[in-house]
């Protein structure tokens, strides 16, 4: 009995502690598709960020990116770079520009 309530009482705990980290149905800004999320911490987040914050100046900050820039525009800048971004077009593939960019323009 005293093994089972003990790992009742484990098992709450753990329990209340994701709840709590979970922050009442707030989400990181890095929420998305598993194969957008990998493609960003691989190609991305060195420079945005892990709260798209942006780490090189300002116009690195990618948490508000939707309402500055349309879908097409994110991803001619994820192809073709800008002054300090370097171009994807030939490290990524059509498919994983497009996906960022889509996921990206959601961000408002």
């Amino acid at each position: 009995m005293k093994r089972f309530t003990r790992s009742m009482l484990t098992a709450a705990a753990a329990l209340t502690a994701l709840a709590a980290l979970a922050g009442c149905g707030s989400s990181s800004p890095l929420d998305g598709p598993e194969d957008v999320m990998s493609i960003y911490r691989t190609s991305c987040l060195s420079c945005h960020g892990t709260d798209l914050q942006g780490r090189v100046g300002e116009q690195s900050n990618l948490q508000q990116v939707g309402s500055r820039l349309s879908k097409d525009d994110i991803r001619k800048q994820i192809e073709q770079g800008g002054v300090i971004m370097p171009a994807y077009k030939s490290k990524l593939t059509p498919e994983q520009i497009e996906a960022l960019a889509a996921w990206l323009a959601d961000k408002h």
